[in-house]
C-alpha cells in the first residue's frame, strides 16, 4: 500500500463515515453547532483531535531529539494545561449566551459594538488561515517525499479531502471524523512507542532524555534557561491562550451538551497529551541512539523508516494524515460559524463558500517558498495571544468599553507581531519572548487604560 493508497482509503472511510452516520445539513445554525447536546464523550475525541495540530506531530519530536525532555516539557504541559484552564470559562460563556455560535459574536453582544466584532473576527479568522497553511505544509512535506506527487498537487488534494465531507454536515461530521482520527491515532502511537522499547529498549530511551548533545538536563540552568527564553516562554504564552483565540474550540464549547462541558475538554486534555508524549519519546529513542537527522523538520517521519520495519511507514503516514485534516476540517467549520457573523447566518451557501476561500488561502500560504513549519506555529501562536485577555476579563466580569478593546488589541496586533517576526527572522529567543509578552500585555493593559481603569463587575 502505497501513500496514494492511504489517501484514497482515509477518503474513503471519512466520506462514508460521514455520508452514512450524518445527514446533509441545511440549516446554518445546525450546521455550525449540531444540536447543542452531542455526546460529550464524541466531543472529547474531537476537541483532542483538534488540537492536534502538525505541531503535536512534528515539533514534540524534533524537540525531544534535539533538545531532550527539557525541550518536550515545553511543548506537552502548556499544550495539555491550556484546555483544561479555558474549561470555566466555555461554561461561562455557554451560560451567558446558550444560543451563541461565536467568540466574536458574543463579544459583540457584549459591547454592543461592530467594531469589537471586527477585531475579533480578523483574530480568529487569521488564525485558522494560518493554521490550514500549516497543516498543509506539514503534510504534504512528507506524503510528497512518499508518493512522488509534486508538494504543491499534495497540498491541493489534501485539502479537497478535508473538504469533501465538512460540506456535508459541518459540525458534526468534523466531529464524527475527528473521532474516528482520534482513535486510530492512539492506537498507533500506542504500538509506536511499544515497538520503539523492543528495539531499543529503555536504556537507549533513558540516554536521549538530554536531547542528542546530551547537556539538556535542567529546566532553568546552564541550557535549559536558553531553551526556556528562545522556545519555552514564546510557545507556553502561544499554547496557553490557544483555545481562547481559536473559534475552533468556542464551537465546541457551544456543540456539546451542557451538563458535560466540562468533562468533554478535560477527558481532550488527556487524550490529546498521549499523542505528542508518544512522539516525544520517538526523539529519545533517536537521540540515545545516537541517530543524525537529515531533517529536524520531520525527524519522527526519518525515525520510523530508520529503526521500524517497512511497514510501519503506512500507520504512520495515517496517522499523520489524521491528525492534520483533523485540525483543517475543524478551521472549515469555525470559519463557517464566523461566517455567520459576516454574512448574518441566514445563508448556507455563503458558509460552505468560506470553507472554500479559507482552503485556497491555505494553500498559497503553504506554497510560500522557504516557510516552516515551526516559524508559522510560533506566529499563529503570538497572533492568538492578541485577544486573550480582554476576552478573559469579558468574561470574568472585568467591563471593558468597546474603544479599550479595539485600541488594545490593535496595539497587540502593531507592536508584538513584529517584534516577533524581527526575533523569528533573527532567530532571536529575546525578542521572540518580548515580541510574545508584548502582544499578550498590551491588549489587557491598553484596554484597562482607555476603558479609564475602571473594573465594572458584571451582576
Amino acid at each position: 500500500m502505497n501513500g496514494v493508497t492511504i489517501l484514497f482509503v482515509y477518503a474513503v472511510i471519512m466520506i462514508l463515515a460521514t455520508v452514512i452516520l450524518t445527514k446533509k445539513e441545511k440549516n446554518v445554525e445546525r450546521f455550525c453547532v449540531g444540536s447543542r447536546s452531542e455526546n460529550w464523550l464524541m466531543s472529547a475525541l474531537s476537541i483532542a483531535a483538534t488540537w492536534i495540530w502538525a505541531p503535536a506531530l512534528f515539533v514534540s519530536t524534533e524537540k525531544a531529539y534535539s533538545t531532550g525532555w527539557v525541550g518536550l516539557f515545553w511543548f506537552l504541559v502548556p499544550n495539555a494545561l491550556c484546555l483544561v484552564i479555558f474549561i470555566p470559562f466555555a461554561k461561562k460563556i455557554r451560560k451567558e449566551m446558550p444560543e451563541g455560535m461565536t467568540l466574536s459574536g458574543y463579544m459583540k453582544e457584549k459591547y454592543q459594538s461592530d467594531g469589537v466584532k471586527r477585531v475579533y473576527l480578523f483574530q480568529l479568522i487569521g488564525l485558522s488561515v494560518l493554521s490550514t497553511g500549516v497543516q498543509l505544509l506539514a503534510g504534504s512535506q512528507i506524503l510528497s517525499a512518499v508518493t512522488g506527487i509534486s508538494f504543491k498537487t499534495m497540498t491541493i488534494l489534501l485539502a479537497c479531502i478535508a473538504i469533501s465531507y465538512s460540506l456535508f454536515s459541518g459540525i458534526k461530521a468534523s466531529m464524527l471524523t475527528d473521532a474516528i482520527q482520534m482513535v486510530f491515532m492512539l492506537v498507533a502511537c500506542s504500538l509506536f512507542v511499544i515497538f520503539g522499547v523492543r528495539n531499543t529498549g529503555t536504556q537507549g530511551i533513558i540516554q536521549g532524555l538530554s536531547g542528542i548533545s546530551g547537556d539538556c538536563t535542567t529546566l532553568f540552568s546552564g541550557k535549559g534557561v536558553e531553551i526556556f527564553l528562545a522556545f519555552g516562554l514564546p510557545t507556553t504564552i502561544g499554547l496557553l491562550s490557544g483555545p481562547f483565540g481559536d473559534q475552533s474550540f468556542w464551537q465546541r464549547a457551544f456543540a456539546v451538551k451542557k451538563e458535560k462541558l466540562g468533562r468533554a475538554f478535560l477527558l481532550g486534555a488527556v487524550l490529546f497529551a498521549v499523542v505528542p508524549l508518544s512522539m516525544g519519546i520517538l526523539g529519545f529513542m533517536g537521540a540515545g541512539a545516537g541517530y543524525q537527522a537529515q531533517n529536524l523538520g520531520i525527524i519522527n517521519f526519518e525515525l520510523i523508516r530508520h529503526f521500524f520495519p517497512s511497514w510501519a511507514v503506512l500507520p504512520f503516514l495515517f496517522m499523520i494524515v489524521s491528525g492534520l485534516l483533523s485540525t483543517v476540517d475543524s478551521n472549515l467549520c469555525a470559519v463557517s460559524s464566523l461566517t455567520t457573523d459576516i454574512a448574518g447566518g441566514k445563508d448556507i451557501r455563503k458558509t460552505r463558500a468560506a470553507m472554500a476561500v479559507l482552503l485556497i488561502t491555505g494553500i498559497l500560504i503553504a506554497n510560500i517558498p522557504g516557510i516552516t513549519v515551526t516559524h508559522l506555529f510560533l506566529f499563529y501562536g503570538t497572533l492568538r495571544a492578541s485577544t486573550l485577555l480582554p476576552t478573559v476579563m469579558t468574561l470574568k466580569g472585568v467591563r471593558l468599553n468597546a474603544k479599550g478593546i479595539i485600541t488594545g488589541v490593535v496595539a497587540a496586533l502593531a507592536v508584538g507581531l513584529p517584534v516577533f517576526a524581527y526575533g523569528s527572522v533573527l532567530n532571536s529567543g529575546p525578542y521572540k519572548t518580548l515580541g510574545s509578552l508584548l502582544t499578550v500585555l498590551l491588549s489587557g493593559l491598553i484596554a484597562l487604560a482607555v476603558s479609564g481603569k475602571e473594573r465594572h463587575y458584571a451582576r
